[in-house]
């Protein structure tokens, strides 16, 4: 997958091809050898079609130019105290890498290519030194088209994603943020790769989870806004946010996490229960103003939902998915991938649907970890079906979820803790030789708690559950 460079990045590398560097002089100073430099001439400020001739036409030559062999040194690290020349020697390798694809696989006939280019990275604290930006450049190239999977790309990979996510949490510019994020979508091209960058997910997902969130509208309680409906929605979409992530940075981050998609399978389920991945999703589907954004969130959410069904179903009706879906159909949509897709997850949603039942969506509320006034939480018929069955379901997960949830202190949205408090209320009530199994998860003890709580509707839900259980209490002595 092959994307232009950014801007920043394209006008730095500009900026020192244009420089003139004194090659014979550093020929002299020992800095460089004539054959190195009679090499770099070769290949300098001349036609691609010439340049790529001349690589391809010495390949072990241009190899041992840039990595060494045993007894000679590579010209980065002969040249490694000569700033200026590692600067153009790192856009050239990289020119180079990008115009010769052979050149890539050819750097591996050395068993470690890049001995001489890692230490490059962590060269500077320096924010304004570009060579360790210029080596991530040409490291996520070089792993990119040789396709590499070798115990030295192994070693390496993690040190480069480390790199990369610094520039994503650590800048205030979106131009480094769009490059490193450019560089995890040229290194996600197998499994291998994928999975170590989901390993990494603290570091990799994480950041570009926030970036999302910034986008969508939302703030770190992504889910308490989003579930309770209280975020708020821009009639401009991305465009021109005060935060600061414009059109360019959001269509690479998904592209980043629809590339991860493929592994769903095995990251799905905690992608959603991690970043609420399928809520956020929803709420920027709702935003999306671009096709190409569109069709790169409807197809990850396909790609989530197709092999984590019975996990990730209930949460896309939860998040109103099937209702938006609809609305998206309405928009003047001409992509046929994306058509392809947005068909396919209504008849995936549609199908689920026709076969759930009431008590389906109670667990999967539940099971998100997050309640709203959905119709079983009011209906008296429903608990009297299905209290039993909500105790014993799963070896009682339900309730130890519904002890889970209220366990936490909900300050933007105390709905949560009132419809929490309401639920263990009904349970008692239908079913009262059961109150024991509550009261070891602590329920009793946090609805006692929650009668002090500040919000007025949680302080009534709590006295209303408790009622329940000193009622019976007191009929049981």
């Amino acid at each position: 997958m092959s994307l232009d460079p950014p801007p920043y990045l394209g006008s730095l590398q500009n900026n020192i091809r244009q420089r003139p560097i004194p090659w014979d002089g550093a020929a002299r100073a020992g800095t460089i050898t004539e054959d190195q430099l009679a090499k770099i001439r070769a290949v300098d400020k001349v036609k691609k079609e010439q340049r790529k001739q001349v690589v391809e036409g010495d390949l072990d030559g241009y190899r041992i130019l840039f990595v060494g062999k045993p007894g000679i040194p590579g010209v980065l690290e002969s040249a490694s105290k000569r700033s200026d020349v590692v600067q153009y020697i790192l856009v050239l390798l990289s020119d180079l890498l990008e115009g010769v694809p052979a050149l890539a696989k050819a750097l591996f006939k050395d068993p470690d290519p890049y001995q001489h280019l890692l230490p490059l990275l962590a060269r500077s604290n320096n924010s304004e030194d570009p060579i360790p930006l210029l080596t991530s450049t040409v490291l996520t190239t070089l792993m990119a088209n040789s396709r590499d999977e070798s115990p030295a790309t192994a070693h390496a990979l993690p040190l480069v994603l480390s790199y990369l996510c610094g520039l994503v949490k650590n800048s205030n510019d979106a131009g480094l943020q769009d490059i490193a994020v450019m560089g995890y979508s040229s290194l996600l091209y197998g499994r291998s790769c994928r999975q170590l960058f989901w390993k990494q997910r603290s570091e990799t997902v994480a950041p570009l989870i926030e970036v999302l969130q910034k986008a969508a509208g939302i703030g770190g309680e992504s889910s308490a806004s989003l579930w309770s409906g209280n975020t708020t929605t821009r009639s401009g979409g991305f465009e021109g946010l005060s935060g600061g992530v414009g059109l360019q940075l959001l269509y690479h981050v998904l592209l980043v996490l629809w590339q991860l998609s493929f592994e769903a399978e095995d990251v799905g389920d905690d992608l959603n229960d991690e970043y609420d991945i399928v809520l956020l999703y929803t709420q920027l589907l709702r935003l999306s103003p671009k096709e190409k954004t569109t069709r790169l969130l409807l197809s990850t959410l396909y790609n989530l939902l197709e092999a984590n069904p019975s996990t990730l179903l209930p949460t896309a009706v939860l998040a109103r998915l099937p209702a938006l879906l609809q609305n998206v159909g309405g928009r003047h949509l001409t992509d046929p991938d994306l058509l392809e897709d947005l068909e396919r997850l209504k008849e995936m949603l549609e199908e689920y649907q026709k076969t759930k039942t009431t008590f389906d969506e109670y667990v999967a509320e539940v099971q998100s970890g997050h309640l709203r006034w959905s119709p079983p939480h009011r209906h008296q018929v429903f608990w009297a079906e299905n209290s039993r069955k909500i105790l014993e379901f799963e070896n009682g997960e339900i309730p130890r979820k519904l002890a889970d949830i209220m366990k936490k202190p909900w300050e933007n949205d105390k709905a949560v803790l009132a419809i929490a408090c309401n639920d263990v209320g009904c349970l008692v009530r239908e079913v009262p030789e059961k109150r024991y199994q509550l009261e070891k998860l602590g329920l009793k003890t946090r609805i006692m708690e929650l009668m002090q709580d500040s919000d007025e509707n949680v302080r009534w839900e709590s006295l209303r559950a408790l009622g329940g259980w000193l009622k019976y209490s007191f009929e049981s002595n």
